[in-house]
């Protein structure tokens, strides 16, 4: 059996150490200077990654780093442990009342704002695949429209939640069509990508037929969003007086993220959707303490969190494979076809010219989302890593302009 030898442990857990200590320094620099956590943990990870680290100091970065040996494996199960709970914490964000409650400005502002940036950005790798370096043969060129297109209409709620937050707007009409919108396209977003994910070679290796892929799944969603919640909400109450606390809530709670995040890798959608749909689930439960809630949010975006979001700078170096070109038509893209698609919805479904570009630039926020995307793709070799490159870098942009910017339209 495989195991971490002696100074295959020490390695293993200076890197966590080191990851946590650092990113937690720059994430409060960040801070003080109004920055959003996730870009201190991105610095990390690009300081401490091949474009900097490994470029002044190679012999540390392959001492904390090793590419050989069972360090590697050890690490990318944490990183693979950490995005399934980042998913999870990010359905927790999910209230489907709240998406029905607000009528058809948000049904409007959800449905343009997943369909126009989707197809606009498959529209644009289908016919001009060769800016992207994409092969033409046909699936390639599909499953990285495919994957384009979704990358390009998903919105980040919880970024766009603190975002709303900040500025007083949560609470708002114009932060609830916000708010029910972004959990929309989160929705349809993963599950749309899950599906680009099985397609791939590599997460179709059972060849599985895909329409009972899509029954698996949608029958899942189902159980675990009607049978599964009411199951959930009858024992919570249970579980928060009788077990020990907050200890009983939390175990219990990973643990059935964890086992839907099973059964959707078995079914060959990935983990993450998976979790994504078990913290709908939890999150929409009436009798969940919002102790219990803020606990467990701050374990996984204290821990998990910064571990990830630094890996992400130590799988690509961001200066090699830095791209203009690419990083220009992400970004004219992204922002062309949110907002615009975002506004319009709005504005048929009733609000004033104003408030429908607010509501564009507020679904722009693409934050830890897009970088959770991306690095999914990236692994299963959906995407090269200039265009991860660029969907980094267009999430940073739209999360850093998207409060100003609508706050331009609300005042």
């Amino acid at each position: 059996m495989l195991k971490l030898s002696h100074n295959e442990l020490i390695v293993f857990l200076l890197s966590i150490s080191t990851m946590l200590i650092v990113s937690r320094i720059f994430a409060e620099l960040g801070k003080k200077l109004k920055l959003p956590v996730v870009m201190g943990e991105l610095i990390v990870g690009i300081i401490l990654g091949p474009t900097i680290l490994g470029m002044l100091c190679p012999d540390i970065f392959n001492f904390l780093f090793p590419h050989t040996g069972n360090t590697p494996l050890a690490l990318d199960g944490i990183f693979s442990l950490s995005v399934i709970m980042l998913l999870f914490v990010a359905g927790m964000e999910v209230q489907l009342p709240l998406v029905l409650k607000q009528g058809k400005v948000a049904v409007y502002t959800s449905l343009f704002s997943m369909v126009i940036p989707f197809f606009t950005g498959f529209a644009v790798a289908w016919f001009f695949p060769e800016v992207f370096s994409i092969a033409n043969e046909k699936e390639p060129k599909l499953l990285f429209a495919l994957f384009f297109g979704t990358a390009l209409s998903i919105s980040a709620l919880p970024v766009i939640a603190r975002i709303l937050m900040d500025m007083n707007l949560f609470q708002t009409p114009i932060g609830m069509v916000i708010i029910a919108s972004a959990m929309f396209n989160d929705l349809i977003g993963w599950l749309i990508f899950s599906l680009v994910l099985s397609l791939s070679s590599e997460n179709n290796s059972d060849h599985m037929s895909l329409w009972y892929t899509v029954l698996y799944i949608i029958g899942f969603g189902i159980f675990m969003l009607t049978i599964g919640k009411k199951i959930i909400d009858k024992t919570l109450p249970w579980m928060q007086t009788k077990l020990s606390w907050p200890g009983g809530v939390l175990s219990i709670s990973l643990g059935i993220c964890l086992l839907s995040a099973a059964f959707t890798e078995a079914i060959n959608i990935h983990a993450i959707l998976g979790a994504f749909i078990a913290g709908i689930a939890f999150g929409d439960s009436v009798h969940l303490k919002e102790q219990a809630r803020e606990i467990i949010h701050q374990f996984i975006t204290n821990f998990f969190a910064p571990l990830f979001f630094v890996s992400i700078g130590l799988k690509v170096n961001f200066i090699e494979n830095f791209d203009l070109t690419i990083v220009v038509i992400v970004l004219i893209l992204a922002f062309v076809g949110k907002v615009f698609g975002a506004s319009v919805g709005a504005r048929i479904g009733g609000m004033t010219k104003n408030q429908s570009l607010a509501v564009g630039f507020g679904m722009n926020a693409r934050g830890a989302m897009e970088i959770i995307l991306g690095t999914l793709a990236l692994n299963a070799g959906l995407i090269s890593k200039p265009i991860f490159v660029a969907l980094v870098i267009m999430a940073l942009l739209t999360s850093l302009t998207s409060g100003p910017l609508m706050k331009k339209f609300i005042d």
